[in-house]
């Protein structure tokens, strides 16, 4: 496998596999008002993140494919904004937050770095 593929296939894997663990993180977390909202735009935003990955991949031209990881990007900025916000809420203490936050801030870096190359700016 050409090693362009390999990094494709490497990434979209990390975001799904963060996404297995975001959904499974998100049900210890208690069922109140508040909690539910952050809850809800945090599965959103996270499974955008992988969503937009995805179509990224059968984008129609370059500009497109640039567009998809742009949002790909956007989602997971906003999914840190929100993981942040759980932690520093005190609202459960774990690991796997932080795991999970530092692993989203690992993908994000990625693809910041890949719009940076796209549009040749590295």
């Amino acid at each position: 496998m050409p090693e362009k593929d390999r990094l494709k296939t490497e990434i979209k894997v990390r975001i799904y596999n963060w996404i297995l663990r975001l959904i499974k993180l998100l049900k210890v977390f208690p069922n109140d008002p508040c909690t539910k909202i952050i809850i809800e735009q945090l599965l959103r935003s996270g499974t955008s993140v992988g969503a937009n990955y995805i179509e990224a991949q059968s984008a129609s031209s370059k500009k497109d494919f640039i567009n998809f990881i742009h949002y790909s990007l956007k989602s997971a900025n906003e999914s840190k904004f929100w993981l942040a916000l759980l932690r520093d809420t005190n609202m459960i203490k774990t690991i796997e937050l932080n795991e999970s936050l530092n692993e989203l801030r690992e993908i994000t870096n990625i693809l910041g770095a890949s719009l940076l190359t796209l549009k040749g700016k590295r």
